[in-house]
């Protein structure tokens, strides 16, 4: 079953408690207190000069809070004539490639445009049935707003290639899939081939991000998922990144980084978020941690997953309930704030670069501190406690 551009499908669904061919993804985030998204990019740019292909820009305003966000900077270092100022993340030099954007306003769009403003060169893997519109978008500079990078540029992605990372080799693609129109005029989209075909045009990379996840029962409740339904969440949203670093890790360069994202649904219940999903984010969560020990021992290979809170993409949105769950988030969080996407993206630039040379196999939060939380304190139980709110 196909793959959809995933960072976002992989946390839409469910919230209460804590949240969930030729270029390179990102997506991109919202916008706080009316500032739009541009204004903490221009923080970054301050050092940098670097490309980044970013789709629309979507902007977005928490509920009722209006609180500054803090960001982290990730910047080229420094420029000719003058040394960056501070402790720049700088991936000059550096080869990313992203699997799963197919539009501007996902985590993956968001990490492609971090890394890109860090001096990384962008390569993209695409969902095949999204790849015309993903290309047709950028040649029309649909996403140009988006792309903008600190210093002003636009981001570049390289190349974009078509991918459907739930078929590791041309001999796992059945006849349907192969005769359907929607992959009709694409080819090598197999995690075999695309690997093969980035080794043939690059010859290595340096950072594998996979933004990957679909669960097609994703709205049935654990008890009503069928067999077929709970194994493809797990093919798609788990065992799709073993794949991807299994066929990538003789091509990226020794002391690399690869990152994957995941969401708190694997270790608690979120009503909602069904189909087997919370079970593929806990596999994902433990192959992490195996990964990390195999793929350090082999080549030194960090391996490290991000659990992202809950984001208004266009995925998450289709889920349904996704204005919620951000609203429960900024009423329960200890940040109660709007989460964006530049905010996961910063957090994997920090991964991929030098200053995280002894992190591996940990999950990450970057969820407000929402994951600290043991209840809601908006529930009604502690209205006569005197609960700290937010300064504005």
């Amino acid at each position: 079953m196909a793959t959809t551009a995933a960072s976002s499908l992989q946390m839409a669904t469910s919230r209460p408690c804590i949240s969930s061919s030729r270029r390179a993804f990102v997506s991109s985030a919202a916008m706080l207190n009316g500032n739009f998204k541009l204004a903490s990019w221009t923080k970054l740019s301050s050092a940098c000069h670097i490309a980044s292909a970013q789709p629309f820009h979507r902007s977005f305003t928490s509920s009722s809070l209006k609180m500054d966000k803090f960001v982290t900077k990730a910047m080229a270092g420094a420029s000719e004539n003058k040394p960056a100022s501070g402790l720049p993340i700088d991936l000059k030099g550096k080869r990313a490639f992203i699997a799963g954007v197919a539009d501007d306003n996902g985590y993956g769009w968001a990490i492609a445009k971090s890394l890109a403003a860090a001096g990384a060169e962008i390569l993209v893997g695409t969902w095949v049935p999204a790849l015309n519109i993903f290309e047709s978008s950028l040649r029309r500079g649909k996403f140009d707003e988006s792309r903008v990078l600190p210093d002003g540029s636009l981001m570049e992605i390289t190349k974009i290639y078509p991918l459907d990372a739930v078929f590791d080799n041309p001999e796992d693609v059945p006849d349907d899939i192969k005769t359907n129109k929607r992959y009709a005029g694409s080819s090598k989209w197999t995690v075999q081939e695309a690997a093969e075909s980035v080794k043939s045009d690059f010859g290595s990379i340096d950072i594998l991000v996979h933004s990957l996840a679909n669960g097609p029962e994703v709205v049935k409740p654990l008890l009503e998922t069928s067999r077929k339904g709970y194994l493809a969440a797990l093919s798609a949203s788990s065992y799709s990144y073993v794949s991807l670093l299994k066929h990538f890790l003789p091509i990226i360069n020794p002391g690399g980084s690869s990152i994957s994202l995941t969401y708190i649904a694997s270790e608690r219940i979120i009503p909602g978020y069904g189909g087997g999903m919370s079970s593929a984010k806990a596999a994902l969560e433990s192959d992490t941690r195996v990964l990390a020990f195999e793929a350090g021992r082999r080549k030194g290979i960090r391996v490290n997953t991000i659990s992202a809170g809950p984001l208004r993409s266009r995925a998450a949105k289709a889920i349904g309930f996704i204005d919620m769950m951000i609203d429960y988030s900024s009423a329960n969080a200890p940040l109660q704030k709007e989460l964006s996407a530049e905010e996961v993206g910063n957090t994997a630039a920090f991964l991929a670069s030098p200053l995280a040379s002894a992190i591996t196999g940990g999950v990450i939060y970057v969820d407000n501190g929402l994951n600290a939380m043991g209840v809601g304190v908006d529930s009604p139980i502690f209205e006569k406690l005197d609960i700290p709110k937010a300064q504005h």
